[in-house]
């Protein structure tokens, strides 16, 4: 089983799910926008995905600038901005197990099958 947190209006979200699903991948669609991930799966993802939180966060849009972050940010402070504002997750993102991957580009996602 693959949670698979999604956007359905971004194009490589969409390209992600389409590609897992032509693989046959058993998916868990999570809207993240609606049902916004807490700071407990936030870090938990992060620790999968073996990356600083930064690279978890959407730094070219708009609002990373206007809710005053910056790529200095701390990372708690990072966690609780994405929570407030889940559209600053970069997306998509792919959980099986202990694994997480970003779907950029779309390919990366195939690492979870």
């Amino acid at each position: 089983m693959i949670e698979y947190w999604h956007n359905p209006r971004c194009s490589k979200s969409r390209i992600g799910l389409a590609l897992l699903e032509e693989k046959g991948a058993v998916l868990n669609i999570r809207k993240y926008l609606e049902d916004t991930p807490t700071e407990d799966e936030l870090r938990d993802v992060q620790e999968k995905l073996d990356l600083p939180v930064i690279r978890m966060v959407r730094t070219g849009e708009r609002l990373f600038k206007e809710v005053g972050l910056a790529k200095t940010t701390t990372d708690a402070e990072l966690i609780r901005a994405m929570v407030d504002n889940p559209i600053l997750i970069e997306r998509p993102v792919g959980i099986s197990g202990d694994t997480a991957v970003i779907g950029r580009p779309p390919e990366n996602l195939l690492a979870l099958l």
